[in-house]
């Protein structure tokens, strides 16, 4: 899979910070998302980013070929 994460919050000019505020999530599971050390992030997790940034999960995650 090749994460996108890193790129949506560079085009929304939101932080990690951001994120952990409006979804609640951890700032270590965004921060090893971001740096591409998670590798099966878990889907509820996906979901609460991709609805907060306004994005779909394709867009976030994208199956490499």
């Amino acid at each position: 899979m090749e994460n996108n994460f890193r790129v949506i919050l560079a085009e929304k000019r939101k932080s990690i910070a951001n994120v952990h505020e409006g979804t609640g999530i951890s700032k270590t599971t965004l921060t090893n998302l971001y740096y591409e050390r998670t590798k099966n992030p878990d889907s509820a997790t996906i979901i609460k980013i991709a609805k907060y940034l306004g994005t779909t999960l394709d867009e976030l995650l994208t199956v490499k070929k």
